[in-house]
């Protein structure tokens, strides 16, 4: 059945209309034009121009991942806004370390959506290569830009105001659960394993749906828990209890996580027994 002319699509009716606003248009146009020539009136065309209004630059600030493990060090930069992508022979499984990076840290880009980091790994000798690499970050990397603009006044105030503020921010070093040769120390301006697994059990109970973004937010902090305990950080075992627990409930959620359960379960037993 043919459409009636009242229900044609918002669109095809403003289009239909399109040619009758260009005429009036028009028209208006040539009866202003003929009204002032005819008058003999000289209009002066206005030769001051408005100034443009400052755009407003949003900057990130590049963190030092170097020496980093891969997985710790792609999760930095996903918290601050930036992409990344793996260069050079080495590829991005989780236990591999970051040995060079590009922008380098402590530059200021501008905020194009997700400025690329280019990182260059080392392999990890102590840990196998499990899994399947990530050479990438999930959501893609935009164009890096470099701000350029003040930048020596701007690092020089940035640089004493941290000497200032050092003394109080300094954070205290965190007691190990028990040693791993070659792992690399807690950083501890990071929240503690267990803080971060209490925390994912919030946030799951309030994600009940199984997206990208939640998928991905939850199999980043599974991997830092899991790989942070059994590098032997301060309350390993604590939180590796709950990421059981927070597991179980993405399985009845999301109906996945039966297998990051199991990875958890296996090292709370194996960090239980080494806390010993």
């Amino acid at each position: 059945m043919a459409p009636r002319a009242d229900e044609r699509p918002v669109g095809a009716r403003l289009t239909a209309a399109i040619p009758r606003v260009v005429v009036i248009a028009a028209a208006g146009l040539f009866a202003t034009a003929t009204i002032t020539l005819a008058a003999g009136t000289a209009l002066r065309p206005n030769t001051s121009r408005p100034k443009p209004a400052a755009k407003s630059v949003h900057l990130l600030v590049v963190p030092d991942v170097r020496g980093q493990v891969f997985v710790f060090a792609k999760g930095m930069l996903e918290d601050e806004g930036l992409g990344w992508q793996v260069e050079g022979s080495v590829h991005g499984y989780a236990s591999n370390v970051v040995t060079s990076q590009s922008p380098a840290p402590g530059t200021r880009v501008i905020d194009t959506g997700a400025p690329g980091i280019g990182l260059e790994l080392s392999r990890n000798s102590k840990y196998a290569e499990t899994g399947e690499p990530e050479e990438r970050s999930p959501y893609g990397a935009s164009v890096v830009r470099v701000f350029q603009r003040h930048a020596k006044q701007r690092t020089r105030a940035t640089t004493a105001s941290h000497r200032a503020k050092a003394p109080a921010d300094r954070p205290r070093a965190r007691r190990p659960a028990f040693l791993v040769p070659g792992a690399p120390r807690e950083p501890v301006r990071e929240m503690s394993l267990p803080v971060r697994a209490r925390r994912l059990a919030t946030w799951l109970e309030h994600h009940r749906s199984p997206t990208e973004v939640n998928v991905h937010h939850w199999v980043y902090q599974h991997a830092w828990i899991v790989t942070g305990s059994k590098f032997g950080w301060s309350g390993g075992a604590e939180a590796l209890a709950v990421l059981v627990r927070v597991d179980r409930r993405a399985e009845q959620f999301w109906g996945i996580g039966s297998h990051s359960r199991q990875i958890a379960q296996r090292a709370l037993r194996s960090v239980r027994a080494r806390s010993r």
